[in-house]
């Protein structure tokens, strides 16, 4: 298909003939004289070789000054065409895919680093589960669109919904805890979800929220954040990450890491959101878990991408641009319809 880029420009085209018409004109000898008191002089260091460069001028035939008229307006033309951007667009179709709307809303928090986790008999961070836990999740999510939000003081996109699952696992290899801030704005980061997944198809949208603590920053109230999932059609699951000790060990902005208490997980809270979205609560501590949520999401009807058309523009504004080019090449060697050749050349 073609099209102009900036049609508007056809505008102008008829700027020339407005100058020609609106321009004050020259005053041509004969038609005004000068007022009394004016006196005109030329001074010209060789008057006798001027004149003899008007004598042999030959004057320009009628035929030579339409088609000079001709090339001055084929040139204008074209350079207007050029202007005006001329595009061939190709149609381009993207292949349709079905599976699920997977985001993935991971907390980093301070909180992240507690040690209250062991693996082969030595301790873990929250992080750490977190991200072998949601790694395996996403690996085996086949032909599903997966993203990633982060949220702590706020909450951020790291990765917009995609089916490059290995590009979202290596962006989650990457998250480091404070790095969003060390509180936890939970609604913030549920509607920046819900957000994001409204923009795609009606269907499996899915938010995995996963979180070690209660809301203690943000905007937006979890629970008020998950009524407005629940209207756009969005299922939550929380995962609660986190042991029931006492006290943990947690790594301060030194780098050390030492005893806290009072880090308690709002286990009530992650319960109400993921009811209210008809989705459910799990614990994240071992890959039990995450079997359940596979199965609970395997369990949805998959979305089917919807099939769009994206046109590719090509280009074609080099076309009337070499055209002008060439009339300009013309106008150079016949300037005002004769031949311009080197002094004393076809004289005799």
């Amino acid at each position: 298909m073609f099209e102009f880029h900036w049609p508007w420009m056809a505008f102008a085209l008829p700027l020339p003939l407005l100058v020609r018409l609106f321009w004050p004109r020259f005053v041509h000898p004969g038609e005004e004289r000068p007022t009394e008191g004016q006196r005109t002089t030329l001074l010209h260091p060789s008057l006798a070789r001027l004149r003899h460069n008007f004598q042999g001028r030959r004057p320009r035939s009628a035929i030579a000054g339409r088609v000079h008229a001709l090339l001055l307006a084929l040139l204008w033309l074209a350079l207007t065409l050029a202007v005006m951007r001329p595009q061939w667009l190709e149609p381009h179709t993207e292949i349709d895919n079905e599976g699920y709307d997977l985001m993935l809303a991971i907390d980093t928090s301070r909180s992240m680093t507690a040690l209250d986790f062991s693996r082969g008999g030595r301790p873990v961070s929250r992080m750490a589960v977190v991200k072998g836990v949601m790694g395996q999740l996403i690996g085996k999510r086949q032909g599903d669109r997966v993203g990633l939000v982060i949220f702590g003081d706020q909450a951020f996109v790291q990765s917009p919904l995609t089916l490059d699952r290995r590009a979202v696992r290596r962006i989650l290899d990457d998250i480091v805890p404070g790095m969003a801030g060390n509180a936890t704005a939970m609604g913030d980061a549920i509607g920046l979800s819900v957000k994001k997944l409204r923009e795609r198809p009606e269907g499996s949208r899915v938010l995995l929220l996963v979180t070690d603590g209660e809301n203690t920053a943000g905007l937006i109230p979890p629970l008020e954040a998950a009524r407005l999932a629940a209207r756009e059609g969005v299922r939550i699951y929380t995962i609660g990450v986190g042991s029931n000790k006492q006290e943990v060990m947690i790594q301060g902005s030194d780098g050390q890491y030492r005893p806290e208490t009072d880090i308690g997980m709002d286990e009530e809270s992650l319960k109400q959101i993921a009811a209210a979205t008809g989705g459910a609560y799990f614990r994240a501590t071992n890959t039990r878990a995450l079997e359940e949520i596979s199965r609970r999401i395997d369990a949805l009807e998959k979305t089917e991408a919807e099939p769009r058309t994206v046109l590719i523009p090509r280009p074609l504004y080099r076309w009337p641009l070499g055209a002008a080019l060439l009339i300009l090449l013309f106008l150079g060697l016949f300037p005002e319809g004769r031949i311009r050749l080197p002094e004393g050349v076809g004289r005799v």
